[in-house]
């Protein structure tokens, strides 16, 4: 049984097909891409997993059960975690403060808890607090644990987006550009911390336009090209299929022309 299952997955929004008819498979603790051409549907493909989205048509199933149109909360209680490529944080409270957020899914106290500060509270209160210290060490940011997030570089707080994601007791982690506006150094680092994530028995799915870095990391890639899948397998397989040669450049080296038209994108 695969670990998530997407059959003929459609979304449309009005006349738009940004995701058509996709059917693919993620398998349970490996490490898989979704890559393709600017405006592919990869961004929507991650949201109808998550739950942001609906799917106008088909089916998503996660270890067996029909997530299809399940929310958001539900999914993440259910193990689905997932970053943005634009870090979603409160910029002025504290990494741990930040972290602690995401453990408090897993708690069960209530308003009455909170207001009146009951024994229940306390002790959900110590768990999260010990659940963060756990997850920054994992993701090495013990040492900013009291820092306001506000004043840490870019490569933490994308750091601090997976330790909160991590807090939440995850099966999966669905990673939208984890490396966006990061230097080479940085991204070999964030690498290793997902190749440390997957060891660890969590699934990663993630879109990157960094090809030289997931060519390197993932165990399976999937292309997208104006909503529908052109391609999947491993990255030797992909680098070397024609049909995302030419959806890349219309002939040549995929992995070196995603890499030129980004860094000029970025300005790096």
């Amino acid at each position: 049984m695969a670990f998530i299952q997407l059959k003929g997955i459609t979304k449309k929004f009005g006349g738009l097909t940004a995701v058509d008819n996709v059917d693919f498979e993620i398998e349970q603790g490996k490490i898989t891409a979704i890559i393709g051409p600017n405006g592919a549907g990869k961004s929507t493909f991650f949201n109808l997993i998550n739950g942001f989205h609906k799917p106008t048509s088909g089916t998503i199933l996660f270890e067996g059960k029909d997530i299809t149109n399940t929310p958001v909360h539900i999914g993440a209680r259910l193990g689905i975690a997932r970053t943005f490529q634009t870090t979603h944080l409160f910029e002025q409270a504290t990494v741990i403060d930040n972290v602690i957020v995401g453990h408090r899914l897993r708690t069960k106290s209530k308003l009455y808890d909170a207001i009146f500060r009951t024994r229940r509270e306390k002790q959900e209160e110590q768990i999260a607090y010990q659940k963060a210290l756990e997850v920054l060490d994992f993701v090495g940011l013990t040492h900013m644990a009291k820092a306001p997030v506000s004043t840490i570089p870019q490569e933490a707080k994308k750091r601090v987006a997976i330790a909160l994601a991590l807090a939440t007791d995850p099966k999966v982690m669905f990673l939208d550009e984890p490396a966006a506006g990061i230097n080479p150094d940085e991204t070999e680092g964030l690498s290793q911390l997902m190749k440390k994530l997957a060891a660890s028995g969590i699934t990663i799915c993630t879109i990157e336009h960094k090809m030289q870095m997931i060519m390197g990391l993932a165990d399976k890639i999937m292309v997208l090209n104006h909503g529908a899948k052109i391609a999947e397998g491993t990255p030797t397989e992909i680098k070397n299929n024609p049909i995302v040669i030419e959806a890349y450049l219309g002939g040549g080296d995929p992995v070196a022309e995603v890499n030129r038209h980004h860094s000029e994108v970025r300005g790096v």
